[in-house]
């Protein structure tokens, strides 16, 4: 791929200073909009159509989970990919931003290099699921609470896809998943590919939160 075109989103001037900086160390990376809110945000990748967005999720005027929410429903910027930026390795927003189609996640005081990684990795078609963040996805749906409703596309999905569905929300890698029920990697990948479409999730992350939410896990 060519140069990584990005969008920061950010309140904090010394945020948005520090990404342009680094992006701007890089050759294969290039800062091509700012926003200081989700609404000048939204503004700014509406504008550049850019392969990354880096979106902080507490922002006045218009929050990062509201703008994620406008930009994941626009299929003029389906090919836009949102990290979200948080202070928390935790934060509560976790669940909803991944169920709207965020990328994954990156902690503010990330290193540098994590920071560039990230933006590379989802770039290139990945997501940014850490262990961290689907041990709380699935702790979201341990408590107790309303019963949730399946994802209406799981009944499209193959026994195979199924299957492959539900290793896929335990966070295990491709290779991983192939070693598991001792198929290649490539296969692993066409029957993600083919459940990511059925059940229209943008990228592996928001397939994780949809196979979580239908039930969908591994044989016992």
């Amino acid at each position: 791929m060519g140069v990584i075109r990005v969008v920061v989103v950010d309140d904090q001037a010394l945020v948005r200073v520090g990404v342009r900086t680094l992006l701007g160390s890089e050759p294969d990376t290039e800062l091509v909009g700012e926003g200081v809110d989700g609404r000048t945000g939204i503004a700014a990748v509406r504008a550049t159509l850019p392969d990354v967005v880096l979106m902080d999720i507490r922002m006045p005027e218009l929050d990062g989970l509201a703008a994620l929410r406008e930009i994941t429903r626009d299929p003029a910027l389906n090919a836009v990919r949102v990290v979200m930026l948080t202070t928390f390795g935790l934060d509560e927003y976790v669940f909803e931003a991944l169920r709207c189609g965020a990328s994954g996640f990156i902690l503010k005081d990330a290193e540098p290099e994590e920071l560039l990684r990230a933006v590379r990795v989802v770039a290139d078609g990945g997501s940014l699921l850490s262990p961290s963040v689907t041990r709380s996805v699935i702790a979201r749906f341990a408590r107790p609470g309303p019963a949730t409703v399946a994802h209406s596309g799981v009944k499209r999905l193959t026994e195979r896809e199924r299957e492959v569905v539900g290793w896929v929300a335990t966070g295990r890698s491709n290779d991983e998943i192939a070693a598991e029920l001792v198929v290649s990697s490539e296969t692993i990948r066409t029957h993600i590919s083919r459940a990511m479409l059925k059940m229209q999730a943008r990228d592996r992350a928001q397939l994780v939160v949809f196979a979580m939410q239908s039930g969908l896990g591994p044989p016992a």
